[in-house]
This record gives C-alpha cells, sequence and structure tokens, in this order.
C-alpha cells in the first residue's frame, strides 16, 4: 500500500520526468488543447497554471522563471503575448481536465487537458480560416477567369519591324584595283569578238539565200 507517498512519479527518474512534464506543458501552450493520460492531466495542471501566473506579472524575472522551465522563445513568447492577458481578471483556474475514453492497448483512462476559453479562441481562429479560404477562392475563380478570356481572344504575335542595315562597302586591297581594269579590258574584247562573229554569221546566211 501506497500509505502517505506524495506525487507520481511515472516509472521514471527526476530528470527523464522533468523532460516528460516539460514537453507536455511546451505542447499544451502551444496548442491550447492536448490528450493524454488523466495522471499525466493532473500532474501538468498544477505547474502550467503557476507559468501562467508568471506570465500575468510580465516583469523581467517572471520571464527567467518561465525561460529557466521551458526553454523555448517562441513558446514563452506566446505564454506572454497572448495567453496571460486573456486571464488578467481570473484568480486561477485557468485549466479544466475532461474524461474523454480508455486506451485501446492498456485500457489507461484518457483525459483532455485544456484552457477554460479555448472554445472561444476556436471559434475566431475558425472564422479567420473561413475567411482566408473564401480570399483564396475568389482569387483562383479570377484567375481561371482570366486564363479563360486570353484563350478565346489570343494575342497577336507583335509585326517584326525590320530594320534597314545600312551596307557598308567593303574593302578593296591594292592587287584588286590594279586588276580591275585589266578585267574590264578583256570584257569588252570578248564582246567585240562575239558581235563580229554575229556579223559574219548573218552575212552568210543572207549569201546562202541569194545564191539560192
Amino acid at each position: 500500500m501506497r500509505h502517505k507517498v506524495a506525487g507520481r512519479y511515472f516509472g521514471r527518474t527526476a530528470n527523464q520526468r522533468k523532460a516528460l512534464f516539460r514537453g507536455l506543458i511546451m505542447s499544451l501552450f502551444e496548442h491550447q488543447r492536448i490528450e493524454t493520460t488523466l495522471a499525466k492531466a493532473k500532474a501538468i495542471k498544477r505547474m502550467a497554471e503557476k507559468l501562467v501566473t508568471f506570465g500575468k506579472r510580465g516583469d523581467l524575472h517572471s520571464k527567467r522563471m518561465v525561460m529557466s522551465y521551458i526553454p523555448n522563445r517562441a513558446v514563452t513568447a506566446k505564454l506572454f503575448s497572448d495567453i496571460a492577458p486573456r486571464f488578467v481578471d481570473r484568480n486561477g483556474g485557468y485549466l479544466r481536465i475532461v474524461k474523454t475514453r480508455q486506451r485501446v492497448n492498456d485500457r489507461a483512462p484518457m483525459a483532455i487537458i485544456e484552457f477554460v476559453d479555448y472554445e472561444n479562441i476556436r471559434a475566431k481562429t475558425a472564422g479567420k480560416e473561413s475567411k482566408k479560404e473564401s480570399k483564396k477562392e475568389t482569387e483562383k475563380a479570377g484567375k481561371e477567369e482570366v486564363r479563360a478570356e486570353t484563350k478565346k481572344t489570343p494575342e497577336k504575335p507583335p509585326e517584326k519591324t525590320a530594320r534597314k542595315e545600312k551596307k557598308q562597302p567593303k574593302k578593296v586591297s591594292k592587287k584588286e584595283e590594279g586588276e580591275k581594269p585589266k578585267k574590264a579590258a578583256e570584257e569588252k574584247s570578248k564582246k567585240e569578238t562575239k558581235k563580229s562573229a554575229t556579223k559574219e554569221t548573218k552575212k552568210a546566211t543572207q549569201k546562202g539565200a541569194k545564191s539560192e
């Protein structure tokens, strides 16, 4: 019989037990609601409420005390900025424990531990999420309409404006300049020989026609 034995050890050493409680409290502050065994929920509740009272004070000493137990800056910032201001007018009793079921394997009694105003916060967050989803849907619908319009009326490709490129004169070497008059004289001589040959052929054809 465990007469006059206070506390719950959970079959762990002191360091392991402290790490277990620290992780559960961090997840509780982060998600505002968790499900665990009934014994663990009862063990957490006392320590979590003390940390919330430190958050209500808001001075430097209370911040150092919270950081000594929860070494996570994001969670501590959420505790001091979001969670604690909600309970300024409340003296204790920030959490509630609700029994839910028995675990399948070992039939351990399970429970949900949550903040007292969790339902109000959940309704507000659900409203914000619904607004965000509606905005996303409207943006998607607008984008689809724009795509459909662009498919119906395809844009004409821009006309290519042909730029007139100025032809630069080719550079001529000295050898080519000297060869040019020679080539021109040869071409003239060839043309003259062709003309003379055509004249002779015409005369010969005319003589042959007269003789006949």
